[in-house]
């Protein structure tokens, strides 16, 4: 484990974990599996499904931000000695795929528990600057996707179509791709929002578990049953407040709520990108606060786990009310002594989804 920890040492930096060194070696632990995972639903819907097969802990911190979180060597040597790691495999965590193959020598089982999931491409999720940024009409929901014809699957990939509005928008070459080790290139990784989804989630992180666990089969399809039934449940709410809503339009500090708008119809005006750490050009902010005012919007969501400044500028100059969403990648202190959980947090988002629509 020395010599695992002294590899994984350049993963140390960023947010740091202080996750607890493991007491019981995995290989005696055969009753209860040790499972580590990043983001918090997949926390959530592991300890849900493996119940009393299961011991689960996040290595996010308190009000981590996933997109720049980098675990501790310590955290590393841990996970190691557990029996899973649970990351999400659709490109959010950007310590995974290095930490990933180190861990392949080990007797850690990894799971990527978004395996499956067809992701939303940036013009799909309207995050790109351009498509939420320049024109108030690109906010309709029908043109969010105007530009899929034009970019096939694969040049969505491509670094010079990443950049084909590179005149008009020369900030976003300061934010390229290359530039953020912690990019998600051309797709929205926030797949847990979805209540749908997750269920495609849930049944991965369940087959996980009965190959690691088959004694817990029959408790592990029971605890997903239920799972996916208040996820149905979820999803109909919903349904239900946005189709009913007076607007369509929220404004967010973080472009995390594409999958909501491809299911429901919602529409976010994002301040950032993708990542927090994309930020908008002089220009492009301009362009939010115009359209802001021209939907008149009274509300500006900020993000329990992310601060912006940028984004308090344009709530100053809109003259709105901060209203908060909470994108689930980690949890508070606060929440967490609570015993909140991946749904409750849900219903209070969808709270705010009823004040932010009407």
């Amino acid at each position: 484990m020395l010599v695992l920890g002294t590899a994984l040492s350049g993963c140390a930096g960023g947010q740091n974990s202080d996750t607890p060194e493991n007491t019981e070696p995995a290989e005696t632990a055969q009753e209860k599996l040790k499972i580590y995972t990043t983001i918090y639903p997949l926390e959530d819907f592991t300890t849900k499904i493996g119940g009393e097969f299961v011991e689960v802990e996040s290595i996010y911190p308190p009000n981590s931000d996933a997109h720049t979180y980098e675990p501790t060597s310590k955290t590393m040597v841990s996970i190691a000695d557990s029996d899973a790691f649970i990351y999400s495999g659709v490109g959010l965590e950007g310590f995974a795929e290095k930490a990933k193959d180190t861990l392949k020598g080990e007797n850690v089982k990894i799971i990527a528990a978004g395996e499956g999931i067809e992701l939303l491409s940036t013009e799909d999720a309207a995050h790109d600057h351009e498509g939420e940024h320049s024109h108030a009409d690109d906010h309709a929901h029908e043109d969010e996707h105007s530009h899929e014809d034009e970019h096939s699957h694969e040049d969505e990939h491509s670094h010079e179509d990443e950049h084909s509005h590179e005149d008009e928008h020369s900030h976003e070459d300061e934010h390229s791709h290359d530039g953020h080790a912690h990019d998600h290139g051309d797709e929205d990784p926030h797949i847990w929002i979805d209540p749908i989804l997750s269920i495609q989630i849930a049944e991965n992180i369940k087959n996980a578990l009965t190959e690691l666990q088959p004694q817990g089969e029959e408790i592990f399809n029971q605890n997903f049953e239920e799972l996916k039934n208040n996820l149905e449940k979820l999803d109909s709410e919903f349904s239900q407040v946005i189709g009913e809503s007076e607007k369509k339009e929220i404004l967010v500090s973080h472009a995390a709520y594409g999958y909501w708008e491809n299911r429901y119809g919602l529409q976010q005006i994002s301040v950032l990108g993708l990542s927090p750490t994309q930020e908008p050009s002089q220009r492009q902010l301009q362009n939010i606060i115009e359209t802001a005012k021209e939907h008149n919007l009274q509300y500006v969501i900020f993000e329990g786990n992310v601060s912006s400044k940028i984004t308090e500028i344009v709530k100053n100059e809109i003259n709105a009310e901060a209203l908060t969403l909470y994108n689930l990648e980690s949890m508070s202190e606060e929440d967490l002594q609570n015993g909140e959980d991946y749904f409750s947090i849900m219903e209070r988002n969808l709270e705010t989804l009823r004040k932010a629509l009407n």
